[in-house]
This record gives structure tokens, sequence and C-alpha cells, in this order.
């Protein structure tokens, strides 16, 4: 290895590492701060709706009630996902749901009519379709695999509530559709994550935005990615009590393996996005006649205080998994309900790129072995 090479710094995974500008997510991990487009996720969560925060992910502001309403029913109409899906799903239904859901949005860049204009405006639409069909996708394979047909879009109802309605069949409580559009707004951005920086790079080659966002979602079906929501579920059922938290978490700590929900790549404090969760699942588990749950999950973010310091902190999915499972929602569901939230996230990511293109393409340094001479076969 040269001289040259000895000084070269390695930044694995690319931490720390800005690698373009963005007007849409600001994130300060240390304080714990998130902002969609200038906008405080605290107040985003306690005072706007799913639509209203896909408007201003996708168009920089935040829209007039004329502008929401015609961008509502944009969205509405876009609730249409070509017979050929449902074909395509019932051949894999038997998958886990992000691989049907993977190979869904795939299969829909054969059917939809702009697939290979890549200008902003029809990329803006087509997010906009992809933000409408992937909830409709998900909610039928869960259907179809279960040999019942997939339920029909209610126009009624707003994003959130007509997903929770096609999903399983009956209309949510009003309180019920909130905390679901809390949580697609909590997940609807985030920055450089692993997902969204998938998407950029595909879009980077100049792909097609169905190419960039069932990218996307295989990123996001790695459990280092999106799948600590389900596993947290799994980790509260071993517990089963309150009282065995603490056990449990020490056992973790000392044989040195993760406690599902802690810690962030990016967050030193804790997920400013967890504590909205945090309420919605002490008052749908007292609601449901299931307190244990939000007392295991307390539980453990107590014994889990002494690490704190070390910026392992409790992050959206420790919650977001126990709001899914109160409300019936099987758990290898809970990372394509994230997938749902992320698709504006995804599309605004594809455009950003788009604004000033270029190959996202880093170097690795090279630590094989030094020059050797070729040994013919018959040699070896």
């Amino acid at each position: 290895m040269s001289e040259a090479a000895d000084k070269i710094d390695i930044h694995r995974g690319l931490k720390g590492v800005y690698f373009d500008r963005s007007r849409v997510c600001y994130i300060d991990g240390r304080a714990g701060e998130l902002r969609y487009r200038g906008y405080s996720i605290h107040d985003l969560a306690a005072h706007s709706t799913f639509e209203e925060t896909c408007y201003l992910l996708l168009k920089g502001e935040l829209p007039t009630r004329a502008l929401l309403e015609e961008f509502t029913a944009q969205l509405k109409d876009a609730r249409r996902v070509p017979p050929q899906i449902y074909d395509v799903i019932r051949t894999v239904q038997g998958a886990h749901p992000m691989d049907v859901l993977r190979t869904a949005v795939s299969a829909l860049a054969a059917f939809d009519p702009e697939t290979s204009d890549k200008s902003a405006e029809a990329t803006l639409r087509k997010g906009i379709r992809l933000t409408a069909q992937v909830p409709m996708i998900v909610a039928a394979h869960e259907h179809i695999r279960n040999g019942r047909d997939p339920v029909a879009p209610d126009a009624r109802l707003g994003h959130a509530a007509n997903f929770l309605w096609m999903l399983q069949g009956r209309a949510p409580s009003t309180d019920t559709a909130r905390l679901m559009d809390t949580d697609m707004i909590l997940h609807a951005e985030h920055g450089a994550n692993a997902s969204s920086f998938t998407a950029r790079v595909v879009a980077g080659t100049e792909a097609d935005l169905h190419g960039a966002v069932t990218a996307a979602i295989a990123a996001l079906s790695g459990p280092a990615h999106g799948g600590a929501a389900e596993n947290v579920m799994l980790m509260a059922r071993e517990i089963g009590d309150a009282s065995k938290a603490a056990d449990y978490v020490k056992k973790k700590r000392g044989n040195k393996e993760p406690v599902m929900g802690f810690g962030h790549r990016v967050y030193r404090a804790e997920d400013p996005r967890a504590r909205h969760m945090r309420a919605g699942v002490e008052k749908l588990s007292r609601e449901m006649g299931q307190p244990q749950w939000y007392e295991i999950l307390e539980a453990v973010v107590e014994a889990m205080k002494p690490y704190s310091r070390h910026g392992v902190n409790v992050n959206v999915d420790f919650y977001a998994g126990a709001v899914y499972y109160l409300n019936g929602i099987p758990p290898d569901l809970f990372v394509p309900i994230f997938a749902v939230g992320r698709v504006p996230g995804w599309a605004v990511s594809v455009l950003e790129q788009m604004e000033n293109n270029i190959l996202i393409r880093p170097l690795t340094l090279y630590n094989g072995p030094e020059p050797r001479a070729y040994t013919p076969l018959e040699q070896r």
C-alpha cells in the first residue's frame, strides 16, 4: 500500500460524511431536534395532518386551505391499482409483506403512464400516486394472503383512516385514525437515512422513480433500518411482565446484545419523535384493557437510563410497534406501515437529487494482495 494511501481516512458507513445539501430535513442529533422544511416535528405532530405534511415536503411550503383540498383530492383520486398488480400480489402472497411490497411497486412501473418521464413535474405526480398506492398494496396483500378480497378505498376518509379501513375492513375511531396519522407524519422524512440515500443513489444513475422507491423499500426491509418496530413487540412479549424488564436488559447488555428500539445513528439525545408515540401507546393500551404493554415498555426505558449518557436512547420505533400491535395489526406488517408513511420522503429525496444530478460513486481503499504474476491453470 502506498504512503499516500496510509493517510486516507476511512469513514465506514459514510458516518459523519456530508454528500450534498438539502432544504428538506434538519436534524440536530445532540439536541434531539427534527424539522421538516423549517417546521418543528413537534408542531407538525400536534397540529398538522399527513396530507398537509406531505404537501409541505413535496412542494416546500404549507398549503392554503384551497391548495390542501386540491392536493387531498389528488391523493384520493390516485387510490387506484391496476388489476394486474393484484395478480402479482396473489402470485407472491406467501412472501414477507416487505418483499411483496417491493415486488408490487416494481411491477407498477409497467403500468404508470409516466414511468419514462423523468421531469420534476412528472416525478412529483408519480410521487403522489405512489403515496396513495403503497398503502393499497399493503392492505390488499393482508387480505389476499388470508383468503379475502381486497377492501376498496373510501373517498370519505383521509389518508391514515382510509389505510386502516382498507387494512381491517372497519372504520377506525377518530382517536385511532389520528394516532396513525401522527405515526405517518413522524415517519414521513428523516434526511439521508439508509433507504432515502438508496433512493438518491438510484436516482443518481438517472433511473426512474419507481426504481428508486423499489430500492428504498429493499433497504428499509433490513432489521438494522426498518425492522426495529417489529422486533420491539417481540421483545415485549418475551419479557412478559414489567417486573422482569430490568433483568432482561441486564442480561442483554451483559451479553453485549442490542436492546431493540434503543439507539440511533443520528441521535445522541432521545429521538424527538418518540414522545408523540409514547403518549399514544399509554392512552391506547389503557383503552384496550392491555396496560401491561405500556408498563413493560416503560420498565425497559427505566432500565436503559444508565446507558443514555452513552447516547443510547429510545427511538420512535420503540413505541410505534406497540401502537400497531394494540390495533391488532400483524407484526410482519409493522415495517410496511413504516414504508406507507415514508413514500413522500423518498419522493422528495429523488426530486432533490434530480435538481443538480450527479452520479453517487464513493471509493473504497484497496487493502488486498500486492501485485502478483498470473499462474496458468495447468501450473497450479
